[in-house]
């Protein structure tokens, strides 16, 4: 799976944390908020792709390194 450069390890672990399940655009990087955890090409408000991911679910679909 292809990331926007600006997903990171560091990015997708604040939003985990985060209260609002956030969710990020692989296609343009955008963060979105009220995302499942597991939400899979929800719709990107920012560059209208199907790209958007929970933060844990991306996490389970690719090979970020976490912080051990």
């Amino acid at each position: 799976m292809m990331l926007h450069s600006s997903i990171t390890a560091e990015r997708v672990e604040e939003l985990i944390q985060e209260a609002d399940n956030g969710g990020l655009c692989i296609e343009c990087g955008a963060e979105r908020s009220n995302c499942e955890p597991d939400a899979e090409r929800y719709l990107c408000e920012n560059c209208g792709q199907r790209a958007v991911y929970g933060a844990e679910q991306l996490l389970l679909m690719t090979d970020l390194p976490m912080e051990g």
